[in-house]
């Protein structure tokens, strides 16, 4: 009989051991750096970031039951200053001679205050506690760097299809409450689009559509009748509001898109959901380097802006700076060269290692070093007509290669005439 009272899906799947842990296979799996630390019982503070429902509570999880280790628990959300140094103390009390470290995991530690995280210093510098941090948000932006800088950082990726697949069997073939329940699974197609790569949502989209069946029916699921039950209760997957991860790539998809219009929607979504004005803010920052670029460089300055007017005079009349960004991006010319450019850039430097920097343009601050040709042959721009003179600047192995293309924009157009002008042939013939 199906019990109302019974824990959630996703707690009941809750996987014990690595060997029943579904995806971040280039952390846990055979060989991986987590895993190899895991099996010799010792573990570096560490902080996992990663979208929603991939698993980092998991993980802590099965390391502290693996390491037989003590297991404390903050969530950032509900916990100060003072529960931090109640649970340093009772670490600090706990702990044997030459005994692991008890594991201090901190949920969504990007919502810690500087205060907060100050207080974690000492003690994770000491190693009287190990740190695992959780966090959905960028480390660089919200843990402070002293902190940061005495973790190591993992990514955590959305779960793949086979992942989500595979939990989806499981569920129905192991669950103590499922295996019950005559369940086929026809279609998939829509479970695994509203989930997103996201682990708890798939399962908690999967225990709205059985519990919506009757209690001795069987249960074909297929992409029609789960597109439906979600309909009827759009919300009952997403109750922490883990859907901003969609409506944030909507907004970002609607102002590379240049459509105002559909970018406030968006905007304004995120902000009767109670979204971080921060996260919002930071968003339109990376948009304006990404997706607008070189195309209109004032963009860049104006979602800094806006950046800082949110941070200094809050809500509710941060909103409108925001939206100023959003329509200006919206409506501004497009340019991902820089973007492209880096990326190309990056690619290349992994492809051929470290190449030497040429002579003429190496820093000679000794003697020794301009004996040796340091600096030997460099020509100061400044000192020839318009401020350039055509000089080696890549390493000798690479002076062919072309990393930024300039694109279609008017003011991008002038950047590549210039480019032209300067380096002849070298643009020319590589431009697509």
């Amino acid at each position: 009989m199906w019990s109302f009272m019974a824990e959630p899906l996703a707690e009941r799947l809750r996987p014990r051991s690595l060997d029943d842990y579904i995806g971040q296979q280039h952390l846990v799996g055979e060989g991986a750096v987590l895993r190899k630390m895991i099996d010799a019982g010792r573990i570096s503070s560490f902080i996992l970031w990663g979208p929603p429902g991939v698993g980092k509570t998991t993980l802590a999880q099965i390391i502290a039951h693996k390491l037989e280790t003590p297991f404390y628990t903050l969530s950032a959300v509900t916990s100060g200053v003072k529960d931090v140094r109640d649970v340093i103390e009772k670490a600090q009390k706990g702990r044997f001679f030459n005994e692991a470290s008890p594991i201090l995991f901190i949920d969504e530690i990007h919502r810690f205050s500087k205060s907060q995280q100050d207080s974690l210093l000492g003690a994770v510098e000491k190693g009287v506690v190990t740190l695992i941090g959780a966090t959905t948000e960028n480390p660089s932006f919200e843990v402070i760097r002293p902190l940061l800088s005495r973790c190591q950082l993992y990514v955590l990726k959305s779960l793949e299809k086979d992942d989500l697949l595979r939990l989806l069997h499981r569920a129905i073939t192991e669950d103590v409450i499922l295996k019950e329940r005559q369940i086929e699974l026809q279609e998939t197609g829509a479970l695994l689009r509203y989930s997103g790569g996201d682990a708890r949502k798939l399962l908690n989209i999967l225990e709205l559509v059985v519990e919506a069946a009757g209690a001795n029916d069987s249960i074909v699921i297929t992409d029609q009748l789960v597109s439906e039950r979600l309909q009827q209760n759009p919300l009952a997957y997403d109750k922490d509001g883990e859907m901003h991860y969609d409506i944030i790539s909507a907004f970002i998809k609607s102002i590379r898109g240049s459509d105002p219009d559909a970018a406030l929607y968006w905007l304004a979504r995120m902000i009767e959901g109670g979204e971080d004005p921060k996260f919002i803010a930071r968003r339109l920052v990376i948009s304006a380097s990404e997706d607008i670029g070189l195309a209109n460089p004032n963009a860049l300055l104006l979602a800094n802006a806006a950046f800082d007017a949110v941070q200094k005079i809050g809500w509710p009349e941060g909103r409108i700076p925001l939206a100023e960004a959003t329509v200006y991006l919206a409506t501004s010319p497009k340019s991902n060269s820089a973007y492209l450019g880096i990326d190309a850039a990056l690619d290349l430097v992994r492809r051929t290692g470290n190449q030497p920097v040429p002579l003429p343009i190496r820093n000679a601050p000794t003697q020794l070093m301009k004996d040796l040709g340091y600096h030997d042959g460099y020509k100061y721009p400044h000192d020839y007509p318009g401020h350039f003179t055509p000089q080696q600047y890549m390493p000798d192995a690479l002076t062919n290669e072309r990393l930024w293309h300039g694109q279609h924009s008017p003011a991008e157009e002038k950047l590549y005439e210039r480019m032209v002008n300067y380096w002849g042939d070298r643009y020319k013939e590589k431009e697509k």
